[in-house]
């Protein structure tokens, strides 16, 4: 087990680690602790009641929050022609085609999403084994793969956020920041549970979602009453 801070000890005093809060109650909790000298991240994770090794179960998508996510998301490209040129002037920190491949294959991951245009999905899918591990490889089920650059590179610098579900049925997504009202995160974390109960696969069966977590940075997780 990692050592743990002061910081996060003492808040653990402040909660019943065996109880399930309301979602307003569990925010307070979370906004009440002592925090660090940056303003914090809200992360929600939720445990789904899938088999995550079976592709039919796969829960993924990206979704733009109602209150945004308090940062702008560092976006690349992988476009040529005009669509590099509308990708560029929409606020992406690169573009390029064999060129980027070659530098994300280099080891260069410096970016939050990546987005590609259809026909340079043939050369970006070697990509797979570096940025499908790291949630990053576009998909058109994620709205990273269109011919909307545009649009994409807008909103995904506004805020919009990925997500996936890890190999333990766990779905991870950033809600807001600790110095958002609890309304507003409230708003947020509502919508997003709600988007991922609309994603449930046919396939999986019995309880969908088994547990959901609030957390910041630095904070311990405070467990929300479903």
């Amino acid at each position: 087990m990692p050592k743990r801070s002061k910081r996060y000890l003492e808040s653990l005093k402040h909660i019943d680690i065996n109880k399930k809060y309301e979602l307003e109650d569990a925010l307070k909790h979370l906004k009440s602790f002592k925090t660090a000298k940056f303003d914090e991240s809200v992360e929600v994770v939720i445990k789904l009641g899938i088999d995550a090794k079976q592709s039919d179960q796969l829960v993924r998508g990206a979704i733009s929050l109602p209150r945004g996510i308090g940062k702008s998301l560092k976006v690349i490209v992988f476009a040529v022609g005009e669509k590099a040129t509308i990708a560029k002037d929409a606020g992406a920190e690169e573009v390029g085609a064999e060129d980027l491949v070659k530098k994300v294959e280099g080891g260069w991951g410096d970016f939050d999403v990546a987005i590609s245009t259809p026909d340079m999905m043939r050369i970006v899918g070697k990509l797979g084994k570096v940025l499908g591990p790291q949630g990053k490889m576009p998909s058109p089920k994620s709205g990273t793969v269109t011919d909307d650059v545009e649009t994409a590179v807008r909103e995904f610098k506004a805020g919009k956020i990925e997500f996936r579900n890890d190999a333990g049925g766990n779905v991870h997504a950033i809600v807001g920041k600790l110095s958002f009202s609890v309304a507003d995160l409230a708003d947020n974390i509502n919508t997003f549970i709600k988007h991922i109960l609309n994603l449930r696969p046919s396939a999986a069966k019995g309880v969908y979602i088994e547990k959901i977590s609030l957390s910041s940075t630095m904070s311990p997780g405070v467990m929300l009453q479903i």
